[in-house]
């Protein structure tokens, strides 16, 4: 048969559109032309195929052959079309059955001996292809990561031969297996010692989904808190650990090899840049705040950032997705997450308890405050000071202090509680829906005006702080919202004492 039809999937964000292969054979002086929008990585399989086919034993149609990748608009890159454009001359050539194909979608880069290589970013494709009712063939690298999506039809192959043999009836391609789950036992809270403060403004953040700011001179323990915040974070659902899953097979993370039911922790260096943070690139990939997406994004050393890479994470905070435009493709990530950032008060960083070592001026202590822009420090639910202990508290003193487990028990019936209530999280409720759900009494709301005048908040301010006293207030398994979730909700508003001085 002159013409061949194998399925494939492409590459965009974190879907994975069909792309259909077409084979033709035609008479004429002998060629092979790839077309469809493919990029030089795509061009350059026709070697590739070639020698994969020679050397496996078959022959190469020495005719001019035509494979067209389509949708013709949808920019194909990346050696995952090998696979499915030898097989393709290999059908047009009548060298396999056309028939066995049909309902079947192949991925993979060939070496020019025939062996299958991986390309990643296949968790989706099987997601896709299961949709379809498609099995789906690839490496065995590829097959553990596409068989978290569990329910997917997905078999492996090591060889072009190996998937020849089973097209032709003469072999069975075994099921891919997914990665063994080596769970990593996460930081204790329990090691901290002291500061309850923040402690309790990590219970909060946990419980509510809320961003959290850390204020504190070095040594204080503002990294070890925050390394310790997953820790008390309920396990992710099915939904959201393959939602997750998809971007870090993107990147090729090593998320997937270890537990990739847990919630990521990304930490990026404060030179990174907005690219890094956002993602970027000619083919757009996912950056850190995609990488954290249904996890934990935390920002050390938050001032030494570049005050525009910081404000690259505004819409973000507010949307949990992000869209990257390039010249010649667009791709939109999730991204999620739970910001948990860290800073020192000052230049020096001594200004909290160590005022008579402190060389800073008033006016060196404004300007490195105001590396942070108001509209971001808007974004941020909670602030809480972290002073540095006193000697007697760094003493061990066995059962001081609560661990992961007790607290991750309270986040996690607290959270239950807005699910009941809600149908999700404090941190994502609306105007509308905290009339709703987080009403106040008239002592309450004239406790919140007074705030509102004092501190001059916006509206922003007002509601953020509305969903932080709901937290509050389904910690303590309270329906209603009193005076005093409201007055510890205000209490974690330190950048807001910052502006009248």
């Amino acid at each position: 048969m002159p013409i061949a039809m194998v399925n494939a999937r492409a590459v965009v964000g974190i879907r994975a559109p069909l792309v259909r292969i077409e084979t033709h054979l035609a008479n004429g002086l002998p060629g092979f032309q790839i077309v469809g929008l493919p990029e030089a990585a795509v061009r350059e399989s026709r070697d590739r195929v070639r020698a994969a086919i020679q050397t496996s034993g078959f022959e190469f149609p020495r005719r001019k052959i035509t494979v067209n990748l389509a949708p013709a608009d949808l920019p194909k890159d990346g050696g995952r079309f090998d696979l499915g454009i030898a097989l393709g001359i290999l059908a047009a050539s009548e060298q396999i059955p056309q028939k066995a194909l049909d309902s079947r979608e192949f991925l993979g880069e060939l070496g020019l001996d025939g062996h299958l290589r991986p390309v990643g970013g296949t968790l989706s494709a099987s997601l896709a292809a299961r949709d379809s009712g498609h099995q789906l063939v690839l490496s065995p690298p590829d097959g553990e990561e596409a068989a978290l999506a569990g329910t997917a039809d997905v078999v492996t192959a090591t060889h072009l031969l190996d998937v020849c043999a089973a097209l032709n009836g003469n072999a069975i391609l075994p099921p891919a297996e997914p990665p063994e789950s080596r769970p990593l036992e996460l930081p204790d809270l329990a090691d901290v010692r002291g500061q309850s403060h923040a402690r309790r403004a990590l219970e909060i953040a946990a419980a509510g989904g809320h961003h959290l700011l850390m204020v504190g001179p070095p040594g204080s323990g503002k990294s070890m808190l925050a390394a310790r915040f997953p820790g008390i974070l309920p396990p992710m659902d099915d939904q959201e650990a393959l939602e997750t899953a998809a971007i870090h097979s993107l990147r090729n993370s090593d998320h997937l090899r270890r537990d990739w039911r847990r919630r990521p922790f990304r930490s990026p260096h404060h030179t990174a840049s907005g690219v890094a943070l956002v993602g970027g690139g000619s083919n757009p990939l996912p950056g850190e705040i995609s990488l954290a997406h249904n996890g934990v994004l935390f920002l050390d050393e938050l001032t030494e950032f570049d005050r525009r890479v910081l404000d690259v994470l505004r819409e973000p905070l507010e949307t949990g997705k992000v869209h990257i435009s390039r010249a010649a493709r667009q791709a939109e990530y999730p991204a999620r997450f739970q910001l948990i950032a860290a800073m020192n008060p000052c230049p020096q960083g001594f200004d909290c308890d160590l005022g008579e070592r402190c060389q800073c001026s008033h006016e060196q202590r404004i300007r490195h405050r105001r590396r942070l822009s108001a509209p971001l420090i808007d974004r941020i639910d909670l602030a809480v000071e972290v002073a540095r202990l006193p000697t007697g508290e760094l003493m061990p003193m066995p059962d001081r202090d609560e661990g992961s487990a007790t607290i991750a028990v309270r986040v996690s019936s607290a959270r239950e509680r807005q699910q009941r209530r809600q149908g999700k999280l404090n941190c994502e409720l609306n105007a509308r829906e905290l009339d709703q759900h987080a009403p106040l009494d008239g002592n309450g709301q004239a406790l919140l005006q007074k705030a509102v005048e004092r501190f001059r908040l916006s509206a922003r301010a007002y509601h953020r702080i509305l969903r932080v006293a709901r937290s509050i207030a389904d910690l303590a398994d309270n329906e209603p919202i009193t005076a005093p979730h409201l007055a510890e909700a205000l209490g974690f508003r330190a950048l807001d004492r910052w502006r009248l001085e």
